[in-house]
């Protein structure tokens, strides 16, 4: 599984990398718009060992802010499912802070929050939530009608039982929903440090654009892409022991 995404990512940014040397050359432009396949390549061996530390501080960030944004979505999933004020009041909250931009908002938590860790978190988990709320609302909200009739008409239907029936019942739509919202984590964290961090592969992608370096970027895209494949293909082997655990216990 793991080395099945490592080749569709190597493969993807080969395609894409061809695609930029092909503008290149239909357009003529120079190296210091494109650089040479020469000049990444000796730009690789220069920042590739610099820039794994940079990406594994991101990928740290990016899967706490990635669990934060899982235990937000479950609570707000919950609570939104109520049918009374409160769960109506909750999802709309949720909808409207969505609303906005994250390059509109970050500023005012940059401004709160400062430029560490906390403001590089709420900003992955507030990327990365919103999906995975969408999921949660529609999976909780459905009805089981054959489990749960029996618990209904017995009297011991409560809503810890209902909510967990209804998400072993979708646990293959949970997992999927929650592997892919993943990306989204690092993207959120990727975007935090780009526009005020001072620390982690964002952050480097950032000055390597006020050099105008486009060989430094090409290379923390690479490795992005590769640590950000691991931690996907990670997700789908848990998430699979996971799901065969439950269906084994059931």
């Amino acid at each position: 599984m793991f080395h099945k995404r490592l080749y569709q990512f190597v493969f993807i940014y080969i395609l894409g990398i061809g695609f930029l040397f092909l503008i290149k050359k239909v357009l003529n432009l120079s190296d210091y718009v494109i650089p040479s396949p020469v000049e990444i390549y000796e730009t690789g061996r220069k920042v590739f060992l610099r820039y794994i530390p940079d990406v594994l501080n991101t990928l740290s960030v990016a899967i706490i802010g990635h669990v934060l944004s899982i235990f937000m979505a479950t609570i707000i999933g919950i609570i939104s499912r109520l049918s009374n004020w409160i769960g109506s009041f909750i999802k709309t909250a949720a909808f409207n802070i969505q609303a906005y931009p994250i390059v509109a908002v970050a500023p005012i938590i940059f401004i709160l929050l400062g430029d560490g860790l906390s403001s590089r978190l709420l900003i992955a988990a507030m990327i990365c939530y919103f999906p995975l709320l969408l999921s949660f609302i529609g999976i909780l909200s459905e009805p089981v009608v054959d489990i749960e009739h029996f618990y209904v008409h017995s009297g011991k239907m409560r809503w810890q039982l209902e909510v967990k029936i209804r998400a072993f019942e979708n646990m293959n739509k949970l997992v999927t929903v929650i592997s892919g919202s993943a990306t989204l984590a690092m993207v959120g964290t990727i975007v935090s440090e780009f526009i005020g961090a001072s620390s982690g592969i964002g952050y480097s992608i950032r000055i390597a654009l006020y050099q105008s370096d486009l060989a430094k970027i090409l290379i923390a895209l690479f490795l992005i892409g590769i640590f950000t494949s691991l931690y996907l293909a990670f997700l789908e082997w848990l998430g699979r022991i996971v799901v065969r655990k439950w269906e084994h216990n059931s």
